[in-house]
């Protein structure tokens, strides 16, 4: 029998994430996204539902122009004010016991020695149920944040990311050894020195004695997430990840993404299965197909389709408050995400895409629109197209999520789509089946490394 599909719940620490406008929606919470009440309640909720993460996105700057101004963004709150999600995680595991929770974090926003050290003691804290989504920030604002010029180009920022994962996968895995905090009373011993090492990483970016400082989480290093679609995005996702963020505009694109990336993770020397995707898609629900369309056409009343230029625009680097909406995707070019680029040529494939083209497809071809039943016959063609979980994005929170664990995870739970109940142990050994990262991952190599 199938295994069942695994749902995250795709939010951020902010008012307006993805689905630009629906804030202002009557029952909308997410303008409450400074209280931490809201996220707390928002995991129990999502944990009854039995999902398998809440992920939490994350920005470190602005993204760029529209029409020459950042005042769009202030305006329709688009993604600022945002707070980091890193702080609250604690909270969210202090008032759970099985949720999974998501971090996202730039390789440009932190030094990899402290960010090991962080997310080693939020797995302690949640006994094994932190990932890391790793990302290179892909927004010119961000990079001048951190006394950077510019943003650095696409190619440079991943060999980048490729000696950040290098240097917290040394701390994670090889500075500790098994056994080296026995904290024996008897004889006063509480860590044991020949079982700590310095992992002395010396590289084009950073140097790094160490030992770490964190005595080994119950991961030792975190689930680990990626979401870059270009080349060079899912070749370090190959090597890298354990979970996948895509956006295929259909089941039969993430089919083919899916079976290519999977043949890029055996290169790397990885068994294919090693790396599980998680499509995003939202949910409009109704009773009768009719209801769901009608409910459908309401909320297209409140979506700001300039908001969702201006912010698919950041993405690709281009200020496209200038362009025409008849303007071909193809005149378009950057050091941007190129991910953006490919996933809208996917979606029109029989033409070269436009401006106008980003502004529907961006919300509209992500969303599905039905009865339960209808949903679950939808999901479960991802599933047969090799997708292994849905990242579920949201209009409103909590109605969202409230929603679809009422009416829809029945439906799918009576079809084996969605699981009954957890799985005993850490985030990992509920996704992978195993505590640690297995021997064909790239940080198994650091244990037992230094001496």
């Amino acid at each position: 029998m199938p295994r069942p599909l695994q749902f995250s719940a795709f939010v951020m620490n902010t008012t307006s994430h993805i689905t630009h406008g629906a804030w202002r929606l009557p029952e909308a919470r997410q303008t409450d996204f400074n209280a931490l009440d809201l996220w707390v309640s928002l995991a129990r909720e999502l944990e009854r539902g039995k999902f398998d993460f809440i992920f939490f996105a994350d920005v470190v700057g602005l993204y760029g122009d529209h029409r020459s101004s950042w005042e769009k963004y202030v305006e329709s709150g688009l993604q600022i004010p945002s707070n980091d999600p890193s702080v609250i995680a604690s909270a969210i595991a202090h008032a759970t016991s099985e949720l999974g929770i998501a971090i996202t974090s730039s390789v440009l926003q932190e030094h990899p020695f402290n960010f090991a050290r962080k997310i080693s003691t939020l797995d302690h804290a949640s006994r094994g149920r932190i990932a890391w989504n790793i990302v290179t920030s892909l927004s010119p604002n961000a990079w001048r944040n951190f006394g950077y010029a510019d943003i650095t180009p696409h190619e440079e920022r991943y060999a980048w990311a490729d000696e950040y994962v290098d240097v917290v996968y040394k701390l994670w895995e090889g500075s500790w050894d098994d056994g080296a905090l026995p904290q024996d009373r008897a004889s006063g011993v509480h860590g044991d020195f020949s079982r700590i090492h310095k992992i002395h990483h010396e590289g084009a970016r950073y140097r790094v004695e160490g030992p770490h400082l964190v005595a080994p989480s119950p991961q030792r290093t975190p689930l680990l997430f990626q979401a870059g679609s270009s080349p060079t995005g899912r070749r370090f996702a190959a090597r890298n990840a354990e979970a996948q963020f895509i956006q295929s505009p259909s089941p039969a694109d993430a089919k083919a993404l899916v079976d290519d990336t999977r043949r890029l993770v055996a290169e790397a020397g990885r068994r294919a299965g090693d790396l599980r995707f998680f499509q995003g898609l939202s949910f409009v629900i109704g009773s009768t197909e009719a209801e769901a369309r009608l409910r459908a056409d309401e909320l297209d009343e409140y979506i700001d389709d300039d908001a969702i230029i201006a912010h698919a625009a950041g993405g690709i680097g281009v200020d496209l408050g200038h362009y025409d909406l008849d303007t071909p995707i193809g005149d378009i070019e950057s050091e941007g995400s190129r991910s953006h680029l490919l996933w809208l040529r996917e979606a029109v494939p029989d033409r070269e895409p436009t401006v106008r083209d980003l502004a529907r497809l961006r919300t509209r071809n992500s969303r599905v629109v039905g009865t339960p039943e209808q949903i679950a016959d939808r999901l479960d063609e991802w599933r047969a197209a090799g997708v292994d979980g849905i990242n579920v994005m949201n209009y409103t929170i909590p109605g969202s999520y409230l929603e679809f664990i009422e009416h829809v995870t029945p439906v799918l739970r009576d079809r084996g789509l969605a699981q009954w109940e957890y799985a005993p142990g850490t985030t990992r050994r509920k996704i992978t089946g195993a505590d640690l990262l297995d021997e064909h991952h790239p940080a198994a190599a650091y244990r037992g490394a230094f001496s």
